[in-house]
C-alpha cells in the first residue's frame, strides 16, 4: 500500500513494506544520501532527521509511522549550505571524517529550535545521543553557540528573545 508524506517540503509517495525503516526509504528509494546509517539501533544519531519538527532516528522509524508527516533531512536544512549551523561548522572546521555530521547538524538544529540561546549544559544534554568517533565535541559545541548568535542577530526584532523559526530543519 502506498505511503505518502512530505520530505523537505515536497510530497512523496512510496510503495514499500510498511515496516521498512525511514532511513532506507530516504537513501535507497528516494536517493537522498545525506542521512547516514551508523549503528542501526538508534544509539549513534548518524541517521537523525526531523519528523514534524522533532528529532527522530530514521533507522528505527518505520515508514508507515510517518504517513502524512513532514520529514526534514540534512538536504533540507539549507540547499545552498547557508544555514547558520552549516556556516559555523565550516568556519570552525567541525568535521574530521564527517560521517556523523549530518546527524549532528540535525540534532543541533532541533536543539536551537527548542532552545535558541543554549548554555553549554543545554548543548551537552541536547547532543548527548549523537556520537562523533573523531571526538570533535568541543568544536560542535562552539559551532552551536556561534550559530545561535548568528540566528539571534538575524531574527526579526520581535523574535530575538524568544523562539526561532528557522532551526527546524528546513521548513521555510
Amino acid at each position: 500500500m502506498p505511503i505518502t508524506f512530505n520530505v523537505n517540503g515536497v510530497p512523496v509517495t512510496v510503495d514499500v513494506s510498511p515496516d521498512m525503516p525511514l532511513l532506507w526509504v530516504l537513501r535507497d528509494v528516494l536517493g537522498m544520501k545525506g542521512t547516514k546509517f551508523g549503528c542501526g539501533i538508534s544509539q549513534c544519531g548518524a541517521c537523525s532527521v526531523h519528523v514534524n519538527g522533532r528529532l527522530a532516528r530514521s533507522c528505527r522509524t518505520r515508514v508507515s509511522t510517518v504517513a502524512g508527516d513532514d520529514i526534514a533531512t540534512i538536504e533540507g536544512l539549507s540547499p545552498d549550505g547557508s544555514h547558520p549551523l552549516q556556516v559555523a561548522w565550516r568556519e570552525l572546521d567541525v568535521p574530521q571524517c564527517g560521517y556523523c555530521q549530518a546527524g549532528q547538524l540535525m540534532a543541533a538544529s532541533a536543539l536551537l529550535a527548542e532552545t535558541p540561546q543554549p548554555s553549554d549544559e543545554d548543548i551537552d544534554r541536547g547532543m548527548v545521543r549523537n556520537l562523533c568517533r573523531c571526538g570533535t565535541y568541543v568544536r560542535i559545541r562552539e559551532g552551536i553557540h556561534r550559530a545561535a548568535s548568528a540566528m539571534a542577530q538575524n531574527a526579526p526584532a520581535g523574535n530575538r528573545s524568544g523562539s526561532s523559526s528557522d532551526g527546524d530543519g528546513g521548513e521555510s
